[in-house]
């Protein structure tokens, strides 16, 4: 598995810092993953609905524990690249200010 784009949007939503995207082999993009700002540092959380019972399942994720890894990394890294936890916050800011 090739991770060949990543992009991220700055939101503000509690502790979520960044919505990501990845595309995966040139083939296969996965939307609506969440950059987190949680207690114990940042991490990447897979996209998920809220089931009626109010549980929250994910809609896909990696099956094994090296693909979430590779996932991680990569989207982490596009994070970091791109100002991390700080330079998402202040544009978050910025676009509710705008609203």
């Amino acid at each position: 598995m090739d991770i060949t784009r990543v992009s991220l949007r700055p939101v503000a939503m509690n502790k979520v810092c960044a919505i990501a995207s990845i595309v995966i082999d040139d083939a296969f993009v996965i939307h609506d993953l969440r950059v987190v700002n949680g207690d114990k540092g940042v991490f990447v959380a897979m996209p998920s609905r809220k089931l009626p019972s109010g549980e929250f399942r994910d809609i896909c994720h990696p099956i094994n524990s090296d693909a979430r890894q590779q996932i991680q990394e990569a989207v982490l890294s596009e994070f970091e690249a791109e100002g991390g936890v700080d330079a998402f916050a202040r544009a978050a800011e910025a676009i509710l200010a705008d609203a």
